[in-house]
């Protein structure tokens, strides 16, 4: 049986009302509280709202700066690659198009001329293929194996030694007389003309395409840059306009040496990226689009060539899907038209003499080229072989006179352009070198003046 507790044991359980009262620990403040209320602090003094504003200002031109060498430096590099990787890619392209359609060419004059192949012609043939491999192998090391580009130069790689073999046996067979060789010829070309020189045109429109991509990133507005440093100017002037409010001082030797730092460096770069600018949009549009409608007229004049002694070896065996015309003749036909309208828009993408008076010379070539083929099928279709043969490959007043004098001019054509293209895009590149490392520079001087323009105000209050 339990019994309540007496009354003499409630009083001894009992609190003592005299004893001290127990004290709550405050709870703790974070870090970022502490600092926000010592910031705070800090902006209700003059001092305190100094050095706020002096690690701001430093803040933003360092900002700047950064901005500046980021943004530049990726324009720098795509202005390199035009200049080192991109247009060369691009030319050797070109170049592996143009070689492959002239040893076609060369293997079909070769063998119009008879089982003695005059020596210059196989000599050009041999030199056409040799470049045209040197070429590939030269832009399968500067391309990445993922590429379509790589993909490209793989099956040229693959193609081109069974086309030589077709014509070493078309070669070796017209050497005994036999008509074996013409159809060896006809395989040949066909294999040219599907296979190598598609893939040829493809290889040189990706190479082409990156080159335009490169271009354009290198002209690119560096918009952030720019605000970038607009609103450090505007930081930097409203400082100095605040310290003449407050002090009655015109000057600050450190904030005026900020502010000048920070000017040069939004002037250098709105200056250097709008000459690098101009001048790589002056290399797309008078030096690369030149190039890229005389190259492939170039390689239509080839092809052109190659159809007009193809028509003479065929003698009317191969005819158009519809059986009415010669195939190599509506070839040539085809490639003479688009040669001409090509050449028309080279001339008017000429901007000085040097680059349009061979353009028109070219013109004028292919008329007179046109005109003698004209002559040469009349006499093929008079049952005069051997006449029409003189006129297509003769030395004099044949249509091979005037397919050289066409292919000369625009090789000067193009080798001008190359220049003018070489010319702008280098001096593009040469407006932006220095300039990202230059501005990180003056921004890094431009911060290091404000601080000590600042404490020089300061120390005035110590």
């Amino acid at each position: 049986m339990t019994y309540p507790p007496s009354g003499s044991a409630l009083r001894e359980s009992a609190p003592d009302p005299r004893a001290a009262p127990v004290t709550v620990p405050a709870p703790r403040r974070g870090v970022r509280s502490v600092a926000a209320e010592r910031l705070r602090t800090a902006a209700t003094t003059e001092p305190g709202r100094l050095q706020i504003a002096g690690a701001v200002l430093a803040l933003l031109v360092v900002v700047f700066g950064a901005v500046t060498y980021l943004e530049i430096a990726g324009r720098a590099s795509a202005a390199h690659d035009v200049v080192t990787r991109s247009q060369p890619l691009s030319a050797d392209a070109a170049s592996i198009y143009r070689s492959l359609a002239d040893a076609d060419t060369m293997a079909a004059s070769g063998f119009l001329a008879g089982a003695q192949e005059p020596e210059d012609v196989h000599d050009q043939y041999e030199k056409d293929v040799k470049e045209a491999s040197r070429l590939l192998v030269k832009a399968a090391a500067s391309t990445d194996a993922s590429t379509s580009s790589h993909r490209e130069i793989t099956t040229l790689g693959e193609l081109l030694p069974e086309y030589t073999g077709l014509v070493e046996r078309a070669r070796a067979n017209n050497r005994q007389g036999l008509p074996l060789g013409g159809a060896y010829l006809r395989y040949a070309n066909q294999k040219m003309a599907d296979e190598l020189l598609p893939a040829a045109e493809r290889l040189y429109t990706a190479e082409t395409g990156r080159l335009a991509t490169d271009s354009a990133d290198a002209r690119r507005w560096p918009f952030l840059a720019l605000a970038a440093g607009v609103v450090a100017l505007g930081a930097l002037v409203w400082m100095q306009r605040r310290n003449y409010r407050m002090t009655n001082r015109v000057l600050n030797q450190g904030l005026l040496a900020a502010t000048a730092a920070a000017t040069v460096v939004l002037l250098w770069l709105a200056v250097g990226h709008t000459v690098a600018r101009a001048e790589l949009r002056e290399a797309m549009v008078h030096g690369q689009e030149s190039l890229d409608v005389l190259n492939k007229a170039r390689i239509n004049s080839l092809k052109a060539r190659a159809n007009e002694n193809l028509t003479l070896v065929a003698r009317g065996a191969v005819l158009t899907p519809d059986g009415t015309r010669d195939q190599y003749e509506s070839d040539y036909t085809t490639g003479m038209r688009a040669l001409s309208a090509q050449l028309v828009s080279a001339e008017e993408l000429a901007d000085d003499a040097r680059g349009s008076d061979p353009v028109a010379s070219a013109i004028s070539s292919v008329s007179e080229w046109q005109d003698r083929h004209r002559k040469a099928r009349a006499t093929d279709d008079q049952g005069d072989y051997d006449g029409a043969l003189k006129q297509i490959i003769g030395p004099e007043g044949s249509t091979g006179e005037s397919f050289e004098e066409v292919d000369g001019a625009l090789r000067q054509a193009l080798a001008h352009e190359q220049g003018e293209f070489d010319t702008a895009a280098r001096s593009g590149r040469g407006a932006l070198d220095g300039l990202p490392i230059g501005a990180a520079a003056l921004a890094l001087l431009g911060a290091v003046a404000v601080v000590v323009g600042v404490n020089r105000r300061l120390s005035e209050y110590r």
